[in-house]
């Protein structure tokens, strides 16, 4: 019996200092914390959440999850 193994559906989480709390724009894209890479959303999630938790105090940090799989195959309905 063949082990059924999930789909690998990366995911990237990044973030760093905003030039304002209400904008996407880093302020310096040298600065970017690259966390990493994840096979899917929910081990993508932890570590977003953890690195957001971390840096609850400073307003400016942003963390986000970007569905990596969806920009490599775009016309997958996944």
């Amino acid at each position: 019996m063949v082990d059924h193994v999930p789909k690998q559906l990366l995911h990237l989480v990044f973030g760093g200092e905003l030039t304002a709390p209400r904008s996407t724009e880093f302020k310096d894209l040298k600065k970017l914390d690259i966390v990493g890479m994840y096979p899917n959303y929910a081990e993508a999630v932890k570590a977003w959440r953890g690195k957001a938790q971390a840096t609850v105090d400073n307003a400016m940090m942003r963390y986000f999850v970007v569905h990596v799989h969806r920009l490599m195959e775009p016309d997958d309905a996944d």
